[in-house]
This record gives structure tokens, C-alpha cells and sequence, in this order.
């Protein structure tokens, strides 16, 4: 699942003082799944490569290589910068921590500064939208309403969201 719920406490462990006040009852760290491992990368770039030099093997020797060597050099390239690019976006990551008296997100953005959210959670409304994407999340809490987990599928949003408004609850 692309998220993990890092730290669940029962709001009542946290108000009778098994849990410090500075640890939150709810700690979920939310990235986008990645389906290419590093190993998987080397194996399909190698592939693909050897798969795109099979008809040019006919022309090795001739003219006709050199005008067409580059062309397949150059989308070689393109394939590789294309799956960095991807695997840089990956890098994305929204953590989600709850206390009684806070509820705060955090949102690292690969090519951007990070992105920082709290409010009071007895404010703060959770909103399951159907559009503009199916089972659009957010949280309205202050003066702005923020997007959770926007690369998450449909069910997990809805999954996340069934768990948070739990916790929501009982977390005042």
C-alpha cells in the first residue's frame, strides 16, 4: 500500500500518559507507488537496447547505420530521462501526524520547496468529493483546504479517509 500508518495510538492511551505529549497519536506517511525497482531499470533499459539494435544488425557496416544509429541512441536517451524523471517524482511524499490539539501535514515536493499545513483537529473537516476525481480527499481546517494523497488510487483514498475521520473523532 503506498501509505503506512507509522504510529496509531488510541487517543485514551495518549490522554492517560502511556504516550509522551510530544508523540502524535497518528503518524501516516503517504508516497506514490513505484512499480520500476533500480534492478528492474538496468534489465528493461539493457533490453530494450539490445531489442532496438536486432534490425539494425542487417545495415552494420553500411551507410544507412550511421543514419540510423543516432536515431536509436537518441530514444534510448529519451526512455532513460523520461524513467529518471519518473523515478525523481516518486520522491513526492505527505506525512500526516495527529495530536489531540494539532492535526499537521507535511508535503516534500521533488522539484519544489515543502509544504506545511496545521490546524486544530476539533476544526478540521475531512471531504470525500466525487470530482473532479473520484474520491477526491481533502482536509478543510482554518482558512484553506488542502488535498491529501492525491496520487493515491479511488479505494485507498476512501480507505484513508474512513480511517482518518476515526481518528478525527477520537482524537478530541
Amino acid at each position: 500500500m503506498p501509505y503506512e500508518i507509522l504510529v496509531d495510538r488510541s487517543a485514551t492511551s495518549a490522554q492517560s500518559g502511556v504516550a509522551s505529549a510530544s508523540e502524535p497519536l497518528l503518524h501516516i506517511r503517504l508516497t506514490p507507488h513505484q512499480s520500476l525497482s533500480r534492478s528492474g531499470f538496468v534489465t528493461f533499459i539493457s533490453l530494450t537496447f539490445v531489442l532496438m539494435l536486432v534490425p539494425l544488425t542487417a545495415f552494420v557496416g553500411t551507410m544507412l547505420w550511421w543514419g540510423l544509429a543516432p536515431f536509436v541512441l537518441a530514444t534510448l536517451a529519451l526512455i532513460w530521462l523520461m524513467l529518471k524523471r519518473s523515478w525523481r517524482d516518486g520522491t513526492l511524499m505527505e506525512e500526516l501526524r495527529l495530536w489531540p490539539e494539532r492535526i499537521e501535514i507535511l508535503r516534500a515536493n521533488p522539484r519544489g520547496p515543502a509544504q506545511h499545513w496545521h490546524a486544530n483537529p476539533y476544526w478540521v473537516r475531512l471531504n470525500l468529493y466525487p470530482t473532479p476525481v473520484e474520491q477526491y480527499l481533502t482536509l478543510t481546517g482554518g482558512e484553506r483546504e488542502v488535498e491529501l494523497g492525491r496520487f493515491l488510487t479511488p479505494e485507498e483514498r476512501k480507505t484513508l479517509h474512513d480511517h482518518l475521520m476515526a481518528r478525527l473523532r477520537g482524537a478530541y
